[in-house]
């Protein structure tokens, strides 16, 4: 039997932004629904890497960076958990003096917005982080910067949001959303109806179909990080390692476990699953045991892969639609989502409350991409237009 419930807020894709979004809005007193077509979680938001950073972040994300850098320590109190965060310091290491300049005009770039950016050369970094091999030219280091486990921290935001009163609803996949005039009516796969004032697609590598539903195509690609996770090995690496220029990162858990990517994985017949390459996870390992001599005698236990949405220009969606009143975008994080979306969640929030955020997020708009093809002027943000579309 079909039913129907009526909210202040539906939320098509509950990962951890989707989650947070709910958990926040649930604290401000709008009733909400988070509808998710699996698992919450269970895609590129559970299975991600694990990085919490903010170094290395194009300059127009730094403000939303920070603020969800505020929000990492207080994960207890938030959501239940301490999702294992640690603030190990992210230390991006230079291979070339190429990079190494590169690293410099980062830090040079984006020395006012608070990250507090070590530049380390060669003999400091030999002193400091002996268990790096190799001939490493020198690094940059966040030190606020950390790791944590997501497959604890993205439920643990859905189930925060579902205690906070918020109907979460997994195994419900959007089957129909259309504009009507007292707001949105969702149908779902299991018979369900929501009719809703609001609607926020955070539906992550899915969400291009419904933003080009209400007339908003946008150039999402899908894309395949792959992982892999070492036996338990003596605790050696104090800091979340990436690298300019790609090809490698790694952070260790307080078990041992070393947690290892730098490959992408492959598609399988169901596209919205992925797996590991075997050279893939091969290329990983002898990256790792050539980088780090702790690990050249060590298993790799596990190897997996997620699928993440990526923008052309590698900043997500986030905010209004411009076609149609009420209807808000966050999706395409282009495999870099997991530190900022708890922030994402508060802007979203704030959008539905206020109409506006005090994160600056204008360079995130959806219709960047149509300005470019227009000419319009970077700035320039057209009002929505009332409009009516179905999907």
């Amino acid at each position: 039997m079909s039913r129907t419930l009526h909210k202040d807020v539906a939320i098509i894709g509950g990962g951890l932004v989707g989650s947070s979004a709910a958990l926040a809005l649930r604290r401000m007193g709008f009733s909400v629904v988070l509808l998710d077509k699996g698992y919450c979680g269970a895609q590129a938001s559970g299975v991600n890497y694990g990085g919490v950073r903010r170094q290395g972040r194009p300059p127009e994300q730094i403000a939303l960076s920070q603020r969800a850098h505020a929000i990492w320590p207080r994960l207890k109190e938030v959501i239940g958990i301490d999702g294992e965060f640690v603030r190990s310091g992210h230390l991006k290491i230079a291979r070339t003096e190429a990079e190494m300049a590169s690293l410099e005009a980062y830090a040079a770039r984006v020395a006012d917005l608070g990250l507090g950016l070590e530049l380390v050369g060669h003999n400091q970094l030999r002193e400091r982080f002996p268990w790096i091999a190799g001939n490493i030219v020198g690094a940059s280091l966040c030190q606020g910067d950390g790791h944590a486990n997501p497959r604890l921290v993205s439920a643990a935001f859905a189930l925060a949001a579902r205690r906070a009163g918020a109907d979460v609803l997994e195994h419900t996949p959007v089957s129909h959303v259309e504009k009507v005039p007292e707001g949105f009516h969702l149908s779902t796969g299991p018979g369900i109806e929501i009719k809703a004032q609001f609607v926020i697609n955070s539906a992550g590598a899915w969400a291009d179909s419904f933003a080009e539903a209400f007339g908003e195509p946008v150039p999402l690609s899908r894309i395949y990080p792959s992982m892999i996770v070492t036996e338990p090995v003596s605790v050696f690496m104090s800091a979340n390692i990436g690298a300019e220029g790609g090809g490698i990162y790694a952070r260790q858990v307080d078990r041992g476990n070393c947690i290892v990517g730098g490959m992408r994985g492959e598609p399988n017949t169901d596209l919205d699953f992925s797996r590991p390459t075997g050279s893939g996870a091969v290329t990983i390992m002898n990256r790792a045991a050539a980088l780090f001599p702790a690990l050249r005698n060590s298993y790799a236990i596990r190897f997996w892969s997620g699928t993440e949405g990526e923008m052309a220009d590698r900043n997500p969606v986030i905010g209004f639609s411009r076609t149609t009143p009420n209807l808000i975008h966050a999706f395409g994080f282009s495999g870099a989502g997991f530190q900022i979306a708890p922030g994402v969640g508060e802007v979203l929030a704030e959008l539905v409350r206020d109409g506006a955020s005090r994160t600056p997020i204008e360079a995130f708009a959806i219709d960047r991409f149509s300005r470019k093809d227009q000419g319009s002027p970077a700035g320039s943000t057209p009002e929505p237009q009332e409009r009516d579309i179905s999907k």
